[in-house]
């Protein structure tokens, strides 16, 4: 009963704990969506590359392909008021906010770039705080600065003619993800292009897919389109280093897990010594029966196959239950004030099962064997 009740636990620890990492993939995915596009082109080399009209009507004529979004993207320093801080400045075209990828995410304000002439930006909410925006206060603008280009060797930057300058109106404020909320601006694409100096050139091209199922005929014909010299990413490949440091940490808990099992699992090893000894005699009584060493063998690995299974499907119904308890009613909360999510998120998903009752299946037999061989050889 005891070796069962080990076996159970651990496998329902590594249930849950692997269903938890699910969620957090989830949910970073998740924000991935609110941000990023479903692809992003950007050049191999240097920061940015010039994007005729042609390039854009090209891509728009591939299959898949909703819309594109031209980016400019560049460090500036922005002013509001008495305060002031450095900031990406995200110019983006009339096509970003058909994207709705920032619909969710306005927590005041409207989701505005341009009226009546006038240039309009979405602020991040952590630069909105820094600042003290107030999106109500239509006369007080954000003043934007950067270098300007110029082929002079020294630049005096005490010198206010060294930057271009340009006010912005505050429209709205987002709220996505500390990264995002505490970097980002976004401005209509021409005034970034008034700013930074640049004509034709992009830093990077957004596009939306029609159907998500298909992105990657979409990506592969993107790049055959385009050619050498850039790079076609997904959403999963735009933040590939945070996803594999995500499933590093859940190959190491698995490990840790599965390690701590196999420790359990030595109360089956002792269990079924003790029982090999208790039995001796009945084992003597099955020899004279005309029982024979593999029949004993046998008898042992079945008492262990027992605990093994029996363990394996009370901590697999246990960690499912919990799990979605947990998804259903949130129980454990994050326990962090402002928070994105209120409770940990949970996603279940079958292969963790699978592998998780194979594993236990396996090193409780391993557990098994040898007080089983034992008892048959010792009598």
């Amino acid at each position: 009963m005891i070796s069962m009740l080990g076996v159970g636990v651990g496998t329902m620890a590594l249930v849950v704990v692997l269903s938890v990492f699910n969620g957090l993939e989830d949910f970073q995915r998740g924000l991935f969506k609110s941000f990023d596009a479903d692809l992003k082109i950007t050049p191999i080399k240097g920061k940015h590359f010039d994007c005729p009209p042609l390039l854009v009507q090209k891509l728009s004529k591939i299959d898949g392909v909703k819309n594109i979004n031209q980016v400019i993207e560049e460090n500036v320093l922005v002013r509001y008021r008495d305060a002031q801080m450095v900031v990406n400045l995200k110019g983006v075209d009339d096509n970003f906010l058909k994207q709705d990828r920032l619909k969710k995410s306005l927590i005041d304000g409207k989701l505005k770039l341009k009226e009546n002439g006038i240039s309009h930006g979405i602020v991040g909410s952590g630069v909105a705080i820094t600042l003290g925006v107030d999106v109500d206060a239509f006369f007080t603008p954000l003043e934007l600065w950067y270098p300007r280009n110029t082929n002079s060797k020294t630049i005096d930057f005490t010198s206010s003619d060294a930057f271009n300058k340009m006010s912005l109106i505050p429209s709205g404020v987002f709220s996505i993800e500390q990264q995002y909320d505490d970097n980002y601006i976004f401005a209509p694409l021409t005034f970034a292009q008034n700013l930074f100096d640049y004509n034709d050139e992009r830093t990077s091209l957004e596009i939306q897919v029609v159907n998500a199922e298909e992105i990657s005929q979409v990506q592969k014909a993107v790049k055959e389109a385009l050619g050498g010299g850039f790079t076609v990413q997904n959403q999963d490949e735009q933040h590939a280093s945070l996803l594999r440091a995500i499933k590093i940490e859940k190959l190491f808990v698995f490990l840790t897990l599965t390690f701590i099992i196999g420790i359990a699992s030595f109360n089956i090893f002792f269990s079924l010594s003790m029982l090999a000894i208790e039995k001796k005699e009945d084992v003597k009584t099955l020899y004279a029966m005309g029982a024979n060493a593999g029949m004993i063998q046998k008898i042992f690995l079945s008492e262990g196959a027992i605990v093994a299974f029996s363990g394996a499907v009370v901590g697999l119904v246990l960690g499912f239950g919990l799990c979605w308890l947990q998804q259903t009613y949130g129980l454990v909360s994050m326990g962090i004030v402002g928070a994105l999510i209120d409770a940990y998120p949970v996603k279940i998903q079958f292969w963790d099962f699978f592998f998780t009752a194979l594993v236990v299946v396996i090193i409780t037999m391993i557990a098994s064997y040898f007080p089983a061989k034992k008892a048959a050889m010792g009598s």
